[in-house]
């Protein structure tokens, strides 16, 4: 934790051009945008980074042909561009993945108009995905034998793009790539109040870790709260054109339900999408779509019966899927954005709501509020933001697309001549298990270099430390010295997915636990331990 210590050091009594509040990606990228282009940028978070909406995504990058069926193509066409841009700069980290719909009687349309939507879709981003293709419903079960083709009318396989690792950690390379360019960022630091005192903003803030008291100034604030922006800019009192409502999104991780990297789609009994999304050796079923609201929300009985009831009725499995099936669950608000009405909300049409998001600068405070947005539309987030702070008088130097991407194609040839040369993928026994030296490219580009070198030092940095997690030791010391890591849910459920694709029990029972918390916590890992598992962690141990 000592880039922490260090960085709330640098906060406090700091004089910032700009301070961003919140760490889910419309902050984070709004940083890497920024400090990229030469301002000085502090970026907060009352948890930890990425730690609420941004982590609860289906991982999935795409322009959303289900818009078309409102007819907004111009979202569509920005949509898919941003898809292409994102799969150009990472291709290890986003990569195309078919989706098979498959249009059974809860379908609305009719396979020949969905077929039509998915080649104008293809057009519209511009070619660049593989080109759909018509299925009847005998191929449907000649390549997906797991889905049930009773009644089906046929489906269309088209192709999108997704997270090949989880959303919170494609989310922490943006603040990891501002912070390289000299952004100062903080997880567990709480806003408590700000004021315009002569033309500049007077944050007091508190370290949420240690309960410490922090101030700085900044000339312009960014509320990248998500789903907490209105409450702070009323705070302020701060008007704005456009206000949140919030969507309640669920998904559910088993066992691998096919073996194919495609993403299965259905129509659902109340005629809405649901998936069945690619997680490793898991699939993640999701997603439900509520109207709530408050932002705070859980997995509810009524939502795990709700989906494992249409997906059982939608796969043709040996023994239908029941709750103990469940590994993992995850649940969160999409923050919708809306225009500000004085009438009641009951009269929007809440399912035609679209992922769009809405960037208002207000001059007279010097605050730019950012409204709704998903991850595929990152990196124009990042540029509108970048130009609203430009506007509000913050000198910036001009874009050079720097701020996003992986490491450039010769630095990837490197990085892969070295691995051969150290026969790292040699290491991995395990059948159908992706090479080493991949994963290790797209989880750190860069950082991966030093790995390789510490490798070379001690062969032990190259074993497994969390039983079948497939997490090396090596990693866990860069992860405890350049990523921040305050709680092990944190490494657990952000900078890893390991709580994703593992059940609890088999975390806690781990034999390589303790020596994870020691690397990421030193003396203070049984406290840790403590504070994830709670007190009856202390008593299984002492069991075994």
């Amino acid at each position: 934790m000592a880039l922490r210590e260090a960085n709330l050091d640098k906060l406090d009594n700091g004089e910032f051009d700009v301070l961003i509040v919140g760490g889910g990606i419309n902050g984070a990228v709004s940083a890497a945008a920024l400090s990229a282009r030469g301002a000085s940028v502090a970026l907060i978070d009352r948890g930890d980074f990425a730690g609420f909406t941004s982590q609860q995504s289906s991982n999935l990058v795409w322009g959303g042909i289900k818009y078309l069926e409102n007819y907004e193509i111009p979202l569509v066409r920005k949509l898919c561009m941003s898809r292409n841009r994102l799969m150009r700069a990472y291709p290890a980290n986003v990569q195309e993945i078919g989706f098979l719909g498959v249009l059974g009687e809860t379908s609305p349309f009719p396979p020949w108009l969905v077929g039509t939507g998915a080649f104008a879709y293809w057009g519209i981003g511009n070619f660049k995905t593989n080109a759909p293709r018509p299925m009847s419903a005998e191929t449907i079960e000649r390549i997906e034998p797991v889905v049930n083709t009773v009644g089906t009318l046929g489906g269309i396989e088209y192709a999108d793009a997704y997270l090949k690792d989880n959303d919170a950690r494609f989310v922490f390379s943006f603040i990891r790539s501002a912070m390289d360019v000299g952004a100062i960022a903080a997880n567990y630091v709480e806003l408590e109040s700000a004021e315009r005192v002569k033309g500049k903003w007077f944050a007091h803030l508190r370290d949420v870790e240690s309960g410490s008291a922090l101030s700085l100034r900044a000339k312009v604030i960014v509320n990248a709260a998500g789903p907490f922006l209105d409450g702070l800019n009323q705070s302020w009192n701060l008007h704005t054109r456009h206000q949140i409502v919030y969507s309640k999104g669920v998904h559910l991780v088993v066992d691998q339900l096919t073996p194919n990297e495609r993403v299965l789609a259905f129509f659902d009994d109340s005629q809405r999408l649901f998936y069945v999304i690619p997680m490793g050796n898991r699939s993640v079923i999701g997603t439900t779509d509520t109207r709530v609201s408050d932002p705070h929300t859980s997995v509810t009985d009524a939502d795990r019966d709700f989906l494992l009831g249409q997906i059982n009725d939608r796969l043709d499995l040996n023994t239908p899927l029941r709750s103990s099936d469940i590994i993992a669950e995850r649940s969160g608000v999409r923050p919708l954005v809306v225009r500000r009405q004085s009438r009641s909300m009951k009269n929007v049409d809440w399912t035609a709501l679209s992922r769009k998001h809405e960037v208002e600068v207000d001059h007279a405070k010097q605050v730019v509020s950012i409204f709704g947005g998903k991850l595929t539309d990152c990196l124009n987030v990042g540029e509108e933001v970048a130009d609203a702070v430009q506007v509000l008088g913050v000198h910036l130097n001009s874009d050079q697309r720097r701020w996003y991407g992986e490491p450039g194609r010769e630095t990837r040839k490197a990085f892969f001549r070295q691995t051969r040369g150290m026969r790292i993928d040699d290491l991995r026994d395990k059948p159908g298990a992706e090479p080493l030296s991949e994963r290790l490219w797209r989880r750190y580009g860069r950082r991966a270099f030093d790995m390789l070198d510490d490798i070379r030092e001690d062969p032990s940095m190259a074993e497994d430390i969390l039983d079948s997690s497939d997490y090396l030791r090596v990693e866990l010391h860069n992860t405890a010295s350049t990523e921040m890591v305050v709680k092990l849910d944190d490494f657990l459920r952000r900078r890893s997915k390991i709580s994703l694709i593992t059940r609890d029990a088999d975390v806690r029972s781990s034999e390589g636990l303790h020596e994870v918390a020691k690397i990421l916590f030193g003396e203070n890992a049984d406290a840790k331990l403590l504070e994830h598992f709670g007190s009856d962690f202390v008593t299984s141990q002492k069991n075994n």
